[in-house]
């Protein structure tokens, strides 16, 4: 059984958590993945689901509107380096509730 340290960094001037780092029992750590044109009827737990079938899912979450609660039409999971690549590869393209998903690798937020 692998054993995790979550380590929470707060956002400057937010005073929320934005990142999460996963260390797995000191064996490396964890890829966040960009999840997007989901389906606006997706939930985290179907998000989690879908990528499950391609190894361990430490996080998953469906992103929504702050004033209406609406579903924002992307995500992101968190899985081990070597199951986040082969769900990257496997995901990428493929159709999910009617929509093609886009699935990639996250990259940093830019500044505003």
């Amino acid at each position: 059984m692998w054993s995790f340290l979550e380590i929470k960094v707060p956002a400057v001037g937010t005073g929320k958590h934005q990142e999460n780092l996963h260390l797995r029992g000191g064996y490396g750590m964890s890829k966040r993945i960009y999840v997007g044109n989901l389906p606006y009827s997706t939930t985290d737990e179907e998000l989690r689901e879908l990528f499950q079938q391609h190894g361990e899912v430490m996080s998953a979450d469906v992103l929504h509107d702050r004033q209406t609660g609406r579903s924002r039409g992307f995500g992101f999971v968190e899985m081990s380096d070597a199951d986040a690549q082969k769900a990257i590869t496997a995901l990428n393209g493929k159709e999910f509730g009617g929509r093609t998903l886009r699935v990639n690798e996250a990259r940093e937020r830019s500044s505003r």
